[in-house]
């Protein structure tokens, strides 16, 4: 669809697009991954998601969406996830399910209930959760209909979904003084209310970006609570997810796991250690089709973990996301030592994992 991408595609586009797919799925790849809260995928109908699922069901592959919805819509999303696997007959995983809006907070055990009459009508639905109250994205994420004008629109974002001064400023390519900063600290020393400093620093980024400068930008925002993250975890069918990468604001990428074991298990009860363990290997590769992976048998790959219990924690917070964690002791891939003494060893056994 090239840069025409702002519409459902049409019947000759979605051929070419089962055809592309069908030519990975014959690579090993595990199955099909929609974003269907970010351009592209927003514009997408219900029908074409579910032709594409059709094809990556036809050779065993899964579906994994991030979903149409984490807030204004979230249980249209959840429902239309349901209708994707229920059409599409597949294994189907909610990727880094939350409810990020204050009008969804303490409703955790009822999509739980909703998506477990799912699985009982005989639907595989999985899902994934990382264990902080905010995450990291794009400040345009928040506008469904994409109308970086709309002021309702992005007062509603900031007084429904994250409050000003749960905006921090991870990345701004126009003006990287303003990074680390949340957005109530820059409406303060511009002097502007927070709705037209959050609609300014959207014109600055794609002005930038239509220049051909640096237009990049990404906050973190606090959106979730611990108790419905809590609850969300100890679905028998979740597994422990990070959702983000080394590089970034968001301490998730350095702490996710190390935060699990240390606040959720030993510091809050909200999960046991092994129910904890299973949920970050096992669980996680099994939600993914790889059955030889994140079990201790023989003949299976020796990826290992030693840490301490009774002192592994995260370090990595918002304002230095890049920390280590403490108690972990060793890691293995494939059985070679990666990290221990507090180092990585320069070791890389690791390799592309396949559908299976």
């Amino acid at each position: 669809m090239g840069d025409d991408f702002g519409r459902e595609a049409g019947d000759a586009e979605v051929k070419a697009m089962q055809a592309l797919l069908e030519i990975e799925l014959a690579s090993g790849v595990l199955g099909l991954s929609t974003g269907l809260e970010y351009d592209p995928g927003i514009y997408s109908s219900t029908d074409e998601v579910v032709a594409l699922a059709m094809t990556a069901a036809s050779s065993g592959g899964r579906y994994i969406s991030h979903m149409r919805s984490e807030d204004r819509a979230f249980h249209e999303a959840v429902e239309e996830t349901i209708e994707i696997a229920e059409r599409a007959r597949l294994p189907v995983q909610i990727s880094h399910m939350k409810l990020a809006a204050r009008e969804l907070w303490g409703g955790a055990a009822d999509v739980l209930a909703r998506l477990d009459e799912a699985r009982a009508a005989g639907l595989d639905i999985t899902a994934d959760v990382y264990p902080y109250e905010y995450w990291q994205s794009t400040m345009t994420v928040l506008f469904p209909e994409r109308d970086f004008t709309d002021r309702e629109a992005a007062r509603y974002a900031l007084e429904e979904l994250v409050a000003p001064e749960g905006m921090i400023i991870g990345r701004f390519g126009p003006d990287s003084t303003v990074e680390g900063k949340t957005l109530a600290e820059i409406s303060a020393e511009r002097g502007n209310d927070p709705v037209t400093t959050y609609l300014d620093l959207i014109a600055e980024s794609r002005a930038a970006r239509d220049r051909g400068d640096d237009g990049r930008e990404s906050i973190v925002a606090t959106s979730m609570t611990f108790e419905d993250i809590a609850t969300l975890l100890a679905w028998p069918h979740t597994n422990v997810s990070s959702d983000g990468g080394l590089r970034g604001a968001h301490p998730r990428g350095f702490g996710a796991y190390p935060r699990v074991l240390g606040r959720y298990v030993r510091e809050e009860g909200r999960l046991g250690l092994e129910e904890a363990i299973h949920k970050m290997t096992g669980l996680a590769a099994g939600n993914m089709g790889l059955p030889d992976r994140g079990v201790l048998r023989p003949g299976a790959p020796a990826d290992l973990v030693l840490f301490d219990p009774a002192a592994v924690i995260d370090r990595s917070t918002t304002a230095e996301p890049h920390l280590t964690s403490t108690g972990i002791e060793r890691v293995w891939v494939a059985g070679t030592v990666v990290y221990e003494d507090g180092a990585v060893t320069g070791a890389l056994p690791g390799k592309v994992l396949r559908r299976e």
